[in-house]
């Protein structure tokens, strides 16, 4: 299938990968840098979006491109399987499945999907792995093919808000022959406090991977993640990060935990990944 976007050239593309819904738009000619967001509901189809509202990825991605001279990114938008009929379907998608599976303890009453006194489904069906390891053996190389794409892992960025913020923490240190940049917007810390941000920064360093960026703005969730986004902060500056050079956290004042935040302010993360 393949549908129109306003301000987008060509157009946007939707394949299924085993059932997964995964929307792409690639420059003509394909390109060698690749953008691969978590919530691919949220990315380009209105209609798909949550709140109705796009991060308007691509069109971002393009303006950015241009500013500095390079070539736009394949972007992909990778959907969730949150379904009526497995409605914890993204939670168990994007929760870093080794920290919690392994000693993390989730935090009761702090998020959507862990609300009462015991989980709202059991840890061992969390299948983050699986999910990130079909991106990277099947999503990728095939779409790739498809738009004529030869991507650069050094030029290659995992984004993602919220749950999807983890998840591209997760991600990128699973995975870092495949991404070298993070894009953690709104990391959703309040699951797992501290342990989580141990699990997932201690072992994410410059060596690994070259570029980190997180951000918080002040409303809804986001008001709760300052102590640990700060703790996020000390872990990477301990582990040899430079602030403001390859390592950025900002934070985004009377902004929330919502699409339309993210965008307004996605153009900064993007230039910092896209920066010479």
């Amino acid at each position: 299938m393949h549908y129109q976007v306003r301000g987008l050239p060509g157009s946007v593309t939707r394949a299924s990968f085993n059932g997964r819904r995964v929307d792409y738009w690639a420059p003509e000619g394909g390109s060698d840098r690749l953008l691969l967001a978590h919530d691919g509901q949220n990315i380009f189809d209105k209609k798909s979006a949550t709140r109705g509202t796009t991060w308007e990825l691509a069109q971002h991605a393009i303006a950015i491109s241009q500013e500095f001279n390079v070539r736009p990114p394949l972007v992909i938008g990778v959907f969730h399987s949150g379904s009526s009929e497995d409605p914890f379907g993204r939670a168990k998608d994007l929760a870093p499945q080794h920290p919690f599976q392994n000693g993390v303890t989730p935090i009761l009453g702090r998020s959507g999907f862990w609300q009462r006194e015991q989980p709202s489904f059991p840890l061992d069906e969390i299948r983050s792995d699986r999910y990130l390891a079909e991106i990277v053996d099947q999503v990728i190389p095939t779409i790739a093919k498809y738009t004529n794409s030869q991507i650069d892992p050094r030029k290659s960025a995992m984004l993602g808000s919220s749950m999807g913020g983890l998840a591209t923490l997760y991600g990128v240190n699973k995975y870092p022959q495949y991404f070298q940049t993070a894009l953690s917007f709104s990391p959703h810390w309040i699951i797992g406090e501290n342990p989580l941000v141990e699990s997932l920064l201690t072992p994410l360093t410059p060596i690994k991977i070259s570029r980190l960026w997180m951000s918080r703005g002040t409303k809804g969730h986001d008001k709760n993640y300052g102590p640990f986004q700060d703790y996020a902060d000390k872990i990477a500056l301990a582990n040899g990060w430079r602030s403001g050079v390859n390592f950025l956290h900002k934070v985004y004042p009377r902004t929330g935990h919502n699409e339309k935040s993210w965008r307004s302010y996605l153009s900064e993360a993007l230039r910092f990944w896209l920066h010479p």
